[in-house]
């Protein structure tokens, strides 16, 4: 039986505010009417930026790259890299193909990338720049042509290093455009800037809301919330490394949640203490302890087995396993956005440097779906072709019999006239009587 050393104080927000709701699609509705006016109003209104033109020339991205210390330009070279190799095997991993299922039947499939991609690189307080890695790098190992991607300043400034992993990463089109206004831009199109086919990249609440508002005009990753944590430990675990991990996610925002998952209660007590104690000079401490505070969990069970039933019922983003045997949960495990095994691996690599996709499910999506990867930007799309006039016939017959159980009339008669041209069937209906 579970035992809860420490509850959340708040329940986590499943749906999204209706005030912001409500703000989001007056955004969008202008920008749908007025395209770039209604675009320069929210960058001045929300982000005290306005430009002559949003879009980056060539060279004010060279100059801006320029301005970009060397080890930084090394470090997003080579973390650009980590996610283009693992995105490169995931291409790899789908095939197209053709197979003959009876004689005469061809059936394929193919991978098509879309046409143009929008990438949202969040800003704001921090400059988030491994986002341009995961949706820009991902976009073009798939073989998306066009990506447009967009960041805000931040505090009126341009974030630099952003904006060369932007370029790094191989974007088309480059905007200091933050906000909805900038998705929607992307979504809609304006007189500046051609609709995409398809939104990624993480956001606000705002940001967040508008990809689900725009869902169905294009394409999107998925709608994520606040970022989530949570590890599975045993007593083999170090308490003080479990408690830096916990708060590497809660630094997120105060909304995120930190749970751990424990069978040794002697364990959650030092994990409990050393978050106290690390809270007291963290810099990021105003949003990483109110999310302790009101989304930390501390609980303890009885076993593994008990551990991963219940971390399989969060349904996590970020599931770390600090065990004796940490690969179990390969077996284990199903529910959750990405696994961390092991106390060599922290969410934090996957967050930043080690290759994987970041953007991934959270509020129980993982449940039904996986994060961003190479597949998002494909569309898997088939065909088919009937060679051998037999096999029309037969599938003519069929198709007769089994539309005609839906009173699907027309759809039968499709089978109908392949079977009279090739068999000589006689037609169960006559064109008189289509005609009326």
């Amino acid at each position: 039986m579970p035992v809860h050393l420490k509850r959340a104080a708040k329940a986590p927000a499943r749906t999204a505010d209706p005030e912001v709701g409500a703000t989001v699609a007056a955004v969008i509705a202008d920008v749908r009417g007025r395209g770039d006016d209604a675009v320069r109003d929210y960058s001045r209104r929300f982000d005290g930026w306005e430009p002559e033109r949003f879009r980056l020339d060539a060279d004010q991205v060279a100059a801006i790259v320029g301005t970009v210390p060397d080890q930084v330009i090394a470090d997003i070279r080579t973390v650009q890299g980590n996610v283009r190799a693992f995105a490169e095997h995931q291409r790899a991993s789908l095939r197209d193909f053709e197979v003959e299922t009876s004689p005469g039947v061809l059936l394929g499939q193919r991978s098509i990338p879309v046409s143009a991609a929008g990438a949202y690189i969040p800003g704001g307080r921090y400059p988030l720049v491994a986002s341009a890695h995961m949706t820009i790098v991902t976009a073009k190992v798939a073989g998306v042509e066009r990506v447009a991607a967009c960041t805000p300043p931040i505090r009126g400034q341009v974030p630099a290093a952003t904006v060369a992993a932007m370029h790094l990463a191989g974007a088309d089109e480059i905007y200091l455009l933050g906000g909805v206004q900038a998705v929607a831009a992307m979504a809609l199109g304006t007189g500046t800037i051609d609709a995409v086919d398809i939104l990624t990249g993480p956001g606000n609440a705002y940001v967040a809301e508008a990809k689900r508002q725009l869902f169905g005009e294009v394409g999107i990753d998925l709608l994520a919330g606040p970022t989530e944590i949570l590890i599975v430990a045993d007593d083999a675990a170090d308490p003080f490394v479990v408690a830096v991990d916990l708060l590497s996610q809660a630094e997120h925002g105060p909304d995120s949640p930190a749970v751990l998952i424990t069978t040794s209660e002697a364990l959650a007590q030092e994990v409990i203490g050393h978050v106290e104690r690390i809270l007291t000079d963290m810099p990021t401490r105003d949003f990483a302890a109110p999310a302790w505070r009101d989304h930390g969990q501390v609980i303890v069970v009885d076993d593994l087995t008990e551990a991963y039933a219940l971390a399989d019922d969060f349904a996590s983003e970020h599931v770390q396993v600090l065990t004796r045997r940490p690969r179990e949960a390969l077996d284990r495990m199903r529910d959750y956005g990405a696994l961390f095994l092991g106390e060599g691996t922290c969410v934090s690599y996957g967050d930043k440097v080690i290759g994987t996709n970041h953007t991934l499910p959270t509020r129980g999506g993982a449940r039904y779906t996986g994060g961003l990867w190479v597949g998002r930007y494909l569309k898997t799309v088939t065909y088919q072709e009937v060679v051998d006039p037999a096999a029309s016939v037969e599938l003519g017959r069929l198709c007769g019999r089994a539309s005609r159980v839906e009173l699907f009339e027309g759809h039968a008669r499709s089978g109908d006239v392949r079977a009279a041209k090739y068999a000589g069937d006689p037609l169960p209906w006559s064109p008189a009587q289509a005609a009326a």
